[in-house]
């Protein structure tokens, strides 16, 4: 009986697996782990891990290799570009090398997702520079933490004309806007991206300060 006791022990063991602290029943756990990985990943749930994973059981042996490959070489290849501090696997990424690109002016990030999220508009022509995050004395993070000298030394260096703050319309943000504002306007000119009203919205359901924002960032037609 004690036997047969452990053995039905392990075998519920192997197909009862915890993720995030809750019971998982009916995966074995080398695919709970899995699915315990996915699921860390911002704006993953847990089905949608469970997707993922099974997704992946499917898949050939050799693309699993691929996909594991490019993970790690991400991970291990991809710094920050020295100027900028965009995601680069190089010195220098893309946008600095490019010549086509005006010099005399540059858009300031809180990350490069920001970065990222402005490029897809192909509207601005200019530079870039990466903060790193923004002012937050809640978090203890000053200036002193994010590429802020960096910054001041390409605008003396490159003859910057323009900054363009390109910053989330938040505390910490509307803090670093107004502390960068302070500090560049000895040299350039600075400006910050208008806020308002997205595309489709109706008056009626936007709040306060979006709608204040919006008459700020009014301009003639």
């Amino acid at each position: 009986m004690a036997v047969t006791t452990v053995a039905a022990d392990d075998l519920r063991n192997s197909y009862i697996s915890s993720i995030g602290g809750r019971p998982l029943s009916g995966f074995t756990k080398p695919l709970a782990r899995l699915i315990d990985q996915f699921e860390r990943l911002p704006g993953i749930g847990p089905r949608t891990a469970q997707r993922l994973a099974l997704h992946l059981l499917n898949q050939p042996e050799e693309q699993i290799h691929q996909f594991a490959d490019a993970l790690l070489a991400a991970r291990t290849q991809v710094g920050q570009c020295q100027i900028c501090f965009h995601l680069s696997a190089d010195p220098e990424c893309e946008i600095c090398r490019n010549p086509e690109r005006h010099n005399g002016v540059i858009c300031v990030v809180a990350d490069s997702r920001d970065l990222l999220a402005l490029e897809r508009t192909r509207e601005f022509k200019g530079r870039y520079h990466v903060l790193g995050g923004l002012i937050s004395p809640m978090d203890g993070i000053g200036p002193e933490l994010l590429h802020v000298t960096e910054l001041v030394q390409r605008i003396t260096n490159e003859e910057v004309s323009e900054v363009i703050l390109a910053l989330t319309p938040s505390v910490e943000g509307d803090t670093t806007s107004l502390y960068l504002g302070r500090l560049l306007k000895p040299f350039c000119s600075v400006s910050r991206i208008a806020y308002g009203l997205p595309m489709g919205s109706e008056l009626e359901y936007a709040d306060e300060v979006t709608l204040s924002r919006a008459l700020e960032g009014r301009r003639p037609i």
